[in-house]
């Protein structure tokens, strides 16, 4: 898979992209969690969410945001990693500007930063977002959320509990004109440790392909 450079608003950021042989092909890119705690695009979850995206025949982007691994700057609280993940999205665009779906997957933090975005771009066709650390930021920005998507926690998450999340959903699904479709995994962490990852990849791979053959939003 290429490692690829781009420039991002605080200088280079480094990603791993790998492309479909479609030109038109969808395109995703995926956002790692917490910078400050270890959280890197090498991450489990998100290493896994990438290769589900591509096997789905998508066109993915995963990267480092500002100050991780080869990627330039410093941690900034989340408003400088929104400006990453545009300039991610970007770079996807600009390289595959025939593309008719775009997605954006995010885990923890990066699901917070990844729901920011959609706000921001209105070519964003759906989102999924995995153990969504509603206990930790405001999400109160969904108002009202553009795109539908898939929210996704584990029952067992001690880092983003389960309670915090159920009301973020039940704000969610008050939206006309999305749908909002949420997934508990029995039993999970917020890591999705085996064998919870599996059953997290496949919730993630029936909902994205379902979604790709339906033309509403």
């Amino acid at each position: 898979m290429p490692e690829v450079i781009f420039p991002g608003p605080e200088g280079r950021l480094e990603g791993r992209y790998h492309p479909q042989k479609e030109r038109d092909a969808p395109i995703a890119i995926i956002l790692h969690p917490h910078p400050q705690f270890g959280g890197t695009m090498n991450n489990k979850v998100v290493y896994n969410l990438h290769y589900a995206f591509h096997n789905m025949g998508f066109t993915v982007l995963r990267f480092n945001f500002r100050g991780v691994g080869r990627s330039q700057g410093e941690y900034d609280q989340g408003v400088g990693e929104l400006s990453d993940a545009a300039s991610a999205l970007d770079y996807l665009q600009s390289m595959n500007n025939n593309s008719k779906h775009c997605w954006v997957a995010g885990f923890s933090f990066g699901a917070w930063i990844g729901m920011q975005l959609l706000m921001r771009r209105p070519e964003i066709t759906g989102f999924v977002s995995v153990s969504p650390p509603a206990n930790m930021y405001d999400f109160s920005f969904l108002a009202p959320c553009p795109s539908s998507g898939l929210i996704l926690n584990g029952t067992n998450d001690r880092v983003a509990p389960p309670a915090d999340t159920h009301a973020l959903v039940s704000k969610l699904h008050e939206q006309q004109g999305i749908t909002i479709t949420h997934t508990e995994i029995d039993g999970s962490g917020h890591f999705f440790e085996e064998p919870h990852m599996d059953t997290m990849l496949d919730t993630v791979t029936t909902y994205v392909k379902r979604r790709l053959t339906e033309t509403t939003r």
